[in-house]
């Protein structure tokens, strides 16, 4: 899926909520991340488009809350809480997932596979 700056994005979104575990005074959601407008999209494994700037799920940890509820290595986060991520630094978008006053994450993120079923279903017979 190619993306246009100042354009509007076109996207097949799934919504995930992750129950983070509290480990002391950690909380754990189970995943990492990579990407960034502040990173080489270039280094990004996920993208398709070398030029995309997005954050991506580079990890998951198996058996962990973001495991449980169904986040894939690969899913490209597009809204964490309602704040959208499409356009933020690396740092920008882990202080936004880790906030200690929070123990519930809800994304929306989107999937190579999601969109390619969809794009399936849309052909004709």
């Amino acid at each position: 899926m190619s993306y246009i700056p100042g354009q509007p994005v076109t996207a097949v979104v799934q919504r995930i909520e992750i129950q983070k575990l509290r480990d002391g005074d950690n909380l754990i959601l189970g995943f990492s991340i990579g990407g960034g407008i502040d990173q080489d999209p270039g280094q990004n494994p996920f993208s398709e488009d070398k030029t995309d700037k997005g954050i991506y799920v580079t990890r998951v940890s198996k058996g962990g809350p973001a495991d449980v509820a169904g986040l894939m290595t690969g899913d490209k986060i597009m809204q964490v809480n309602g704040w959208d991520m499409t356009m933020v630094t690396h740092d920008q978008a882990r202080k936004r997932l880790t906030k200690k006053n929070e123990d519930v994450v809800r994304l929306l993120v989107t999937r190579k596979s999601l969109e390619d079923v969809v794009r399936q279903s849309m052909m004709p017979h």
